[in-house]
């Protein structure tokens, strides 16, 4: 039996994206909280997303040379996309580019598609044994997670910027949801790995 952990970067103010879909706030060279992330990436059996982060990722990771290439490229993955197996043609675009492929790129293009049922599917990863899996957002397949109740560990990387307006992932729940913190990581640069599990 493995855990779902869902991975995210949040904004001071609770966001996880803004309204423009801009990713810049979400950056900083930081390489302490850079190695903090690499490791936990390694810890995962399992990259589980939603289809538009499939494809965003799908088309990035596999030429990329960043210190997070290897473990998103080495580690299998799943989407959950109601597209089917059609979801996959995002990563084969990638594969018509053999010269600049990273180390298991192809993993992309053999990610398991999960169409089904989204509480079923689940239940059917977590059945699995190994390490934990990593959710990672869009904050629309964070949500469904959060309120079906799939999430066994929340690891939130909270940058020191305010957005002013964005994107939650908490706002489908019908009632308050407690949460036991486990560990605070502050980082040189300001932001602050918050990890905590349902109460």
């Amino acid at each position: 039996m493995r855990e779902l952990i869902l991975k995210m970067f949040m904004s001071l103010d609770g966001f996880v994206g803004t309204m423009d879909d801009d990713h810049s706030w979400m950056i900083h060279p930081d390489p302490v909280a850079k190695a903090w992330g690499v490791e936990r990436a390694w810890n995962a059996s399992l990259h589980v997303m939603g289809s538009r982060t499939f494809q965003s990722m799908a088309g990035y990771w596999p030429t990329a040379t960043d210190e997070y290439a290897a473990p998103m490229n080495q580690i299998p993955k799943a989407v959950f996309s109601r597209r089917g197996p059609a979801i996959l043609e995002a990563a084969r675009v990638v594969q018509d580019k053999p010269d600049a492929l990273q180390l298991c790129a192809e993993s992309w293009a053999q990610a398991y598609v999960a169409s089904g049922d989204l509480v079923a599917e689940v239940a059917r990863l977590k059945a699995q044994d190994g390490k934990p899996m990593y959710a990672h957002g869009g904050a629309s397949f964070a949500r469904s997670l959060i309120v079906h109740g799939l999430v066994d560990q929340f690891d939130l990387v909270i940058h020191p910027v305010a957005l002013g307006q964005g994107v939650p992932i908490f706002t489908e729940l019908s009632h308050p949801r407690r949460l036991t913190l486990v560990s605070s990581t502050a980082f040189p640069k300001g932001s602050i790995a918050q990890i905590y599990r349902p109460a």
